[in-house]
């Protein structure tokens, strides 16, 4: 897929709504270095890929990837504080995304509140 529904939201980290196995190569193409999921396994029902096959596709296609399933309507502080440390931990640009990347884009703007703000100076 070419045409990926990426919204940037800051030079290294951007959203996108449920993509597939086979968009992990474009990801990397793109000039992304990472992968965070944060959909859970099942939420969407028998036509969502399985974590498991798209973290495959993503290593394969030398991306950093990792799983983390998060309750979109229940996200909690310590989903923030993990999603945090995946950002510092993982090469960027990150691209995150979920059903829609709303809940990513909420984990990021959560996570960027939470953490202590750096003076001008």
């Amino acid at each position: 897929m070419s045409n990926l529904p990426i919204q940037t939201l800051s030079p290294d980290f951007s959203v996108a709504p449920q993509l597939q196995a086979d968009d992990m190569q474009a990801l990397a193409d793109a000039g992304f270095k990472s992968v965070i999921l944060n959909r859970p396994d099942g939420e969407g029902g028998p036509d969502q890929p399985l974590s498991a096959d798209v973290l495959q596709a993503a290593q394969a296609a030398g991306l950093q990837a990792r799983y983390q399933p998060v309750n979109g309507a229940a996200i909690t502080m310590a989903d923030v504080a993990q999603f945090a440390q995946l950002l510092a931990e993982l090469p960027s640009p990150v691209l995150a995304f979920c059903r829609s990347g709303a809940r990513c884009t909420k984990l990021y703007q959560a996570a960027q509140d939470a953490a202590p703000h750096q003076s001008q100076g």
